[in-house]
């Protein structure tokens, strides 16, 4: 009979001896009650708070996106270890242009077997014709004037070449260190491969502001 009757207890109660004790519980004051409440209030405050800051922080990311460059190939204009911001929306709207550095998708490999993005530098648009000679690129039959390059010169030699339709010629600031369009293993660099524009740079706060 008890048996029966203790599961339909609260869990304050207990039964000793056969008799049900009824457990004590004091009264909240109306100053426990209010600071009860202030609790709680401030519970859902700052619960709403980050829930807000979340989807703000997913809108921002459809826009921007900090970046960061691991490898030489940019050097001087952006060094390792640099965090810059990835414009992701720059050409929804606006055209691909001679000069802007962009982050693309590539067939390369890092060291962890992941395919890797590259930061480079639009050198050729569609229709261009590019030419490598005398250590300097040749854009539409003229030599490149390029003060961002590390050496001051491209070495190499590539034959006269014309940009296809919808693809991008796009190279590294460091000449000599960089795998970019100059090679086979990238090549011309689909526009659809373009995931945004870079140029502002976040960290370190020495060089922070825009880069071009």
């Amino acid at each position: 009979m008890f048996e029966d009757r203790n599961r339909e207890l609260n869990d304050r109660d207990e039964i000793i001896d056969g008799y049900l004790i009824e457990e004590y519980v004091p009264e909240l004051t109306p100053d426990e009650k209010a600071k009860q409440k202030k609790a709680s209030k401030r519970f859902f405050i700052v619960l709403r708070d980050i829930f807000i800051a979340f989807i703000i922080i997913m809108v921002i990311l459809q826009f921007v996106k900090p970046t960061v460059v691991f490898e030489h190939s940019m050097q001087d204009t952006c060094q390792p270890e640099d965090y810059v911001l990835l414009e992701r929306q720059a050409y929804r709207f606006n055209d691909i242009e001679f000069g802007d550095i962009v982050v693309c998708s590539s067939e390369l490999m890092n060291e962890q077997g992941e395919k890797k993005n590259l930061i480079k530098r639009v050198i050729g648009l569609p229709g261009d014709t590019v030419e490598i000679k005398d250590g300097a690129i040749w854009r539409n039959g003229e030599a490149l004037y390029e003060p961002y390059t590390k050496d001051g010169y491209t070495d190499g030699q590539m034959d006269f070449a014309v940009v296809p339709a919808e693809h991008y010629f796009l190279v590294g600031d460091n000449r000599q260190v960089s795998v970019d369009s100059r090679s086979p293993r990238v090549g011309f660099v689909p526009e659809e491969e373009i995931m945004g524009k870079v140029n502002f740079r976040l960290f370190p706060f020495s060089g922070m502001g825009r880069i071009s």
